[in-house]
């Protein structure tokens, strides 16, 4: 299947990045204090461009994906600098906000059946969308503009006044895909689009986010726990650990290569046809309102040094075009002395690894 979308008349698009996020900080008010689900990041995404994201449970990725989106809850805040085509996000009014999403920024969720109004035709999705962000549409074209992406996806006409319920697993995200799509967005957050679906299924929704990204130039961020799609359908890779982003460069050369040691265990963790044992990283993410000095991945490295527990980690240059915090791959003069010896592993209880 090849989408072939083509983009709205009138509209323009700079060569430059879609989106530039710097040093973006989100965090949310508990009784316990602030939690810093994500406390510094800075990526950025080219036309046609897909950027992986990937890390534990708890890492802070769909809080980073939201907060690209501005779809945060009540009580969380959000400071740094979200740039769009040029244009800071986070400075703009609620309103101009809200106009870019749908329309320029989309947003494919998880669990479709959630997302999906049971009481509401797949017609009436669709329509209400179109109507709130291109209200000069007539009804007509509406319609007709939601077949053209329904069609895209694979789902027939036949199928468009349908209840969410009538549909498979696999079906649900296609239609979660195509709303993203049906305005045409240039960038577009899908976390964890392929969720809870049987293998085949997620190749087929993994070829129409290739055919995406292929036909329409939209810049995609894929957040995910499948290290394989990564593989298969990104051009770059950003791993999330505890609210940072810890090593990004594209999939070839940080799966080929990886310099710190999260990267390496999550790679070590995946399961293949060779797999002999299963391999996991002992203990859990730390706890975001209270996490470890130093590198927060200390408590759980394998590589930890005394520096590690002491000092935030050095930024380094990594791979062809990417970065790496770690202090393993920083010149061995920035070590105070002592630094460098090994730091002894804490044990996990059961407890821990919940």
């Amino acid at each position: 299947m090849t989408i072939d979308i083509t983009q709205q008349p009138g509209t323009t698009r700079s060569s430059g990045p879609v989106i530039e996020v710097r040093d973006l900080r989100v965090w949310y008010g508990t009784t316990r204090g602030a939690i810093r689900a994500v406390d510094g990041v800075s990526i950025q995404l080219a036309l046609g461009e897909t950027l992986g994201l990937v890390g534990e449970s708890g890492c802070g990725k769909s809080t980073l994906g939201r907060g690209l989106m501005g779809l945060l809850p009540e009580g969380a805040k959000r400071d740094g600098e979200v740039l769009f085509q040029g244009d800071d996000i986070l400075q703009m009014s609620t309103k101009e906000g809200h106009a870019l999403r749908g329309s320029e920024l989309g947003m494919i969720f998880q669990e479709p059946m959630t997302r999906l109004n049971p009481l509401m035709r797949i017609s009436q999705h669709f329509e209400e969308t179109i109507r709130q962000h291109e209200p000069g549409l007539s009804k007509a074209e509406a319609r007709e503009r939601a077949l053209e992406t329904l069609r895209l996806m694979g789902i027939p006409p036949t199928r468009y006044r349908c209840y969410p319920h009538e549909f498979s697993g696999g079906m649900r995200q296609r239609l979660m895909i195509a709303l993203a799509l049906v305005l045409r967005p240039a960038f577009v957050v899908a976390d964890e689009p392929t969720t809870a679906l049987d293998v085949l299924v997620e190749a087929q929704i993994v070829q129409i986010l290739n055919d995406l990204r292929n036909s329409f130039d939209t810049a995609l961020l894929l957040i995910t726990h499948n290290l394989g799609i990564v593989a298969e359908a990104c051009d770059r890779v950003a791993v999330m650990y505890a609210g940072r982003i810890v090593e990004q460069g594209t999939v070839r050369e940080v799966f080929g290569d990886p310099r710190h040691p999260y990267t390496r265990e999550l790679l070590r963790s995946t399961i293949s046809l060779s797999t002999t044992g299963l391999n996991f990283i002992p203990g859990a993410p730390p706890d975001l309102v209270d996490p470890p000095a130093g590198c927060r991945f200390h408590p759980r490295c394998p590589n930890a040094m005394k520096v590690c527990a002491d000092q935030d980690p050095i930024v380094m240059p990594a791979h062809a075009a990417g970065n790496v915090e770690c202090w393993l791959s920083g010149p061995d003069d920035q070590v105070p002395p002592g630094g460098s010896d090994r730091l002894e592993q804490q044990e996990f209880g059961v407890a821990d690894e919940a």
